[in-house]
């Protein structure tokens, strides 16, 4: 039995509606120009502090606070959907392997998604950075993680669709596994140790990994 970390922004779930128009409202909430959601797809998978940085904003923190009003009070955390396949991919690897999420999302929030969309059922442990900022970056997320767990890194493996995801398994010394769907198109994967196409190829990718 191995142990498999799931990011979920764009792995199993896909949250573009709630969270591009979250930070849509946040900017015009600052009275700042705000790009379309289609230009917005960047932002999904980052910590959004980040992302709100690299949008110019002056004060990163206040449009933060502004996006959370959206998001989490009006509900756009909701706005999103599970892709398909990806409830009986973590049933199968589920039956064999213990399974936690590790987000770049604060896990007040993806506990509530995991729990609201039946997700939840399938993880032991949910990490995500707290709300306050502090690890906001993943490979820190993951080596905290894996500090409560007690997991054996060599004996893990990282599924995600961002470089963010590579970088932190490395970070860690786990595998990665980089998924074909979700945000991270435009993102260098070359260094993962396996691409899967479609979530009903991620069982057998993942079996062979933590035989």
């Amino acid at each position: 039995m191995g142990t498999v970390f799931w990011d979920l922004d764009g792995t199993l779930t896909d949250p573009k509606p709630g969270i591009t128009g979250s930070v849509v409202k946040a900017l015009q909430e600052l009275g700042l120009a705000a790009p379309n959601p289609d230009d917005l797809e960047w932002v999904i998978g980052p910590a959004l502090l980040w992302s709100f940085e690299k949008l110019g904003t002056p004060d990163p923190q206040t449009a933060l606070e502004h996006y959370r009003v959206f998001y989490e009070d009006r509900g756009g955390m909701y706005d999103c959907t599970v892709f398909d396949g990806i409830p009986e991919a973590l049933s199968l690897i589920g039956a064999r392997h213990v399974m936690h999420i590790a987000t770049a999302k604060p896990h007040a929030y993806a506990r509530k998604i995991t729990a609201h969309f039946g997700l939840a059922q399938y993880m032991t442990h949910e990490f995500g950075p707290e709300l306050d900022g502090t690890r906001n970056d993943k490979g820190e997320l993951l080596a905290h993680a894996l500090t409560l767990t007690g997991d054996d890194p060599a004996r893990c493996v990282m599924v995600g669709d961002r470089h963010h995801d590579l970088d932190a398994a490395r970070a860690v010394g786990m595998k990665f596994v980089a998924v074909g769907w979700g945000y991270g198109g435009s993102d260098n994967l070359s260094g993962a140790d396996a691409h899967v196409k479609t979530p009903g190829d991620l069982p057998g990718v993942v079996n062979r990994f933590l035989v």
